[in-house]
């Protein structure tokens, strides 16, 4: 019964999460006139406050010393953080610039980037059905660089950023509020400096919009943190087969909102580049869970296996024990 309603939460943490990464478009233009850069900065300030008082409360602070000894990991997190800074001002700008459905592809095509990195990278190996799906992938963005007549540069800089990014987490190996509190302390002392700069050439928003705006320039923090909280929560409850396919989550809501709420075009030469990519995924997906049910069958059969090993031959001792009486 624990592990049913442990699995619950986990499940409506993880939708949680990656429905707030869906609807943030929908944030990010409240933030007018502030520019992208004003708003990273922001973020950047204002998530580390929110990190340190969840620290606080939960008493998390033993990893800091022993960190801070060692310096490549200092040095992957510095990387980290400059490239999800990348990230975020990229996106902010998408948004606030009429590319939700460009940003939105960035992500989709994200899980095929990280395959591709991983064989570049990392010496891994495909199965027949992942090279179909990076193939098609590739396709996909042939056909919208040809439709846009140019290369889909805000989706690739996203995709690659962010594959860029989970792979230097995958290096570090931290728990995702530590992590992230790194991350945002290495980026705090030149966002706060590029805020107090543009504070003292009178062009800070925060201090000159009132106080809404300045409360929700603070609410970055909250935005960026939460999700990721709830991630974290939900990354140790539910099966990773579950959590794969519960990312494609926000890149949908996100599409959806560029076509329904930001009106934006949708051509045919872009609908036929979404549609390879879909098709990618969708290869992609059929052979995660196929991968997983054969591993569970084999892992299984393997404890069956270990089992009639084990247990002993108790009829036959029974039979020769009764004959020798």
């Amino acid at each position: 019964m624990k592990g049913t309603n442990d699995q619950r939460a986990g499940l409506l943490s993880g939708f949680t999460a990656y429905g707030m990464w869906g609807i943030v478009p929908l944030f990010w233009p409240l933030l007018k006139p502030a520019g992208a850069i004003e708003i990273l900065a922001h973020r950047m300030v204002w998530s580390l406050g929110v990190v340190a008082i969840l620290l606080l409360v939960l008493r998390r602070w033993s990893w800091i010393g022993p960190l801070l000894r060692q310096p490549r990991k200092l040095g992957l997190l510095t990387l980290a953080a400059a490239v999800i800074t990348v990230n975020w001002g990229l996106y902010i700008w998408s948004v606030n610039n009429g590319h939700v459905v460009e940003a939105s592809l960035g992500y989709f095509i994200n899980p095929l980037v990280t395959i591709g990195m991983g064989v570049l990278l990392l010496g891994e190996r495909l199965r027949p059905a992942q090279w179909v799906a990076v193939g098609t992938g590739i396709a996909a963005v042939l056909v919208l660089a040809i439709g846009y007549g140019k290369p889909p540069w805000i989706s690739l800089v996203l995709a690659f950023s962010f594959a860029t990014y989970g792979l230097v987490k995958k290096k570090v190996d931290m728990g995702g509020l530590e992590s992230l509190t790194a991350e945002t302390a290495v980026l705090f002392v030149p966002a706060l400096g590029y805020l107090l700069w543009l504070s003292a050439r009178g062009e800070s928003t925060f201090t000159s919009d009132g106080a809404g705006h300045a409360a929700l320039l603070a609410a970055t923090g909250v935005v960026t943190a939460v999700p990721l909280i709830l991630f974290g929560a939900a990354a140790i409850r539910v099966p990773l087969s579950t959590l794969g396919l519960l990312q494609y989550l926000a890149p949908v809501f996100q599409f959806l909102l560029g076509i329904v709420y930001f009106h934006e075009e949708m051509p045919p030469e872009r609908w036929a580049g979404f549609g390879l990519v879909w098709v990618a995924l969708a290869l992609l997906t059929w052979d995660a869970l196929r991968t997983s049910r054969r591993t569970r069958v084999q892992a299984q059969a393997a404890r069956l296996a270990a089992t009639a090993t084990a247990a002993p031959a108790g009829p036959d001792r029974t039979e020769t024990s009764t004959s020798a009486t």
